[in-house]
């Protein structure tokens, strides 16, 4: 049936893909993977997808494997004749490569763009990047969404009489400035000086956090060194309470361990990326219904700017 929505889902997070369609209130589109001895795969789609608006759910966290999947996904779909294709990419990996920050390295969040622009992708929707200007890397549009729109709710439903926002470092200052204007709340900034990635080598808090709760905002956490040892601190400096609201759950190396072993009370994040264990600090928030919502309205032309709370 042409001007259809269907939604179809990679393999790296094919929970919130699931949850997707049935907020939309469609069946997730059959797909099958054909794998060769050395490696090789090849996605097909199951089902016709002609005149159709595609919506491709795939995050491009680690491996490799999920960018290159979801690029075979939209030249698939293109050569099936859909109407438009548009990447649902909750978890846009390779964002941190924003820049040339140092001589001889690549700047990758251009390079994934430029690759989904060619292998045909229509317009691209993903939440929290790392940094705002990787929108203008792409010639078709994107829909940046934030997890605002749902972490807001959580932070009411927690009622905490002494809320302060805090970042962990100067670069998410301006996110979580922009909490705690939307929340009326003081704000606290971290510190840190590294010598090499993933590494930090000084911190100090800038900012007064005694008798205070403390909420730590990032749009990713990874090896949570950084986040730990900044909740540590705010503790050490007198805080009542620290807790964390990162929207992007890498979780690598030892996260797990750094954070059931530090002073944080909770850390909320979102299903963006399928967490490869539990924790009982770890509280998850599905974006499943606010990417439903913008489906409905980008299939339908209508405006998506409520959904951009700050």
């Amino acid at each position: 049936m042409p001007n259809q929505v269907k939604i179809f889902s990679g393999s790296s997070n094919n929970e919130l893909a699931q949850s997707i369609a049935k907020s939309f209130g469609v069946e997730l589109g059959k797909t099958s993977i054909n794998r060769f001895s050395d490696g090789e795969f090849q996605p097909a789609f199951e089902e016709s997808v002609r005149g159709c608006d595609v919506f491709i759910v795939q995050s491009t966290n680690p491996p490799t494997d999920n960018i290159f999947e979801l690029l075979l996904m939209i030249d698939a779909a293109k050569r099936a004749s859909a109407r438009r294709i548009i990447a649902v990419i909750p978890y846009f990996g390779f964002a941190r490569q924003d820049r040339k920050d140092a001589p001889r390295v690549p700047i990758g969040s251009k390079l994934m763009a430029n690759m989904l622009t060619g292998a045909g992708v229509s317009r691209v929707m993903t939440m929290d990047l790392h940094a705002d200007q990787i929108q203008g890397f792409f010639e078709v549009p994107v829909d940046h969404l934030y997890a605002s729109a749902v972490f807001s709710e959580a932070l009411r439903e927690l009622n905490l009489p002494n809320l302060v926002m805090a970042s962990p470092d100067m670069g998410g200052s301006k996110r979580a400035y922009a909490y705690a204007k939307h929340l009326e709340t003081e704000v606290v900034v971290c510190y840190k000086q590294r010598k090499k990635a993933n590494n930090i080598d000084k911190m100090f808090l800038i900012g007064e956090v005694e008798g205070k709760d403390v909420m730590l905002i990032d749009d990713m956490i990874d090896t949570a060194g950084t986040l730990t040892k900044a909740a540590d601190i705010m503790m050490e400096k007198g805080a009542n309470s620290v807790r964390a609201i990162c929207t992007h759950p890498i979780l690598s190396g030892k996260a797990y361990e750094r954070i059931e072993n530090s002073k944080l009370t909770e850390l909320l994040v979102t299903d963006s990326i399928q967490l490869k264990q539990k924790s009982d600090k770890i509280r998850v928030i599905s974006v499943a219904e606010l990417f439903a919502k913008v489906i409905y309205k980008v299939h339908n032309y209508e405006s998506i700017s409520s959904y951009f709370i700050f």
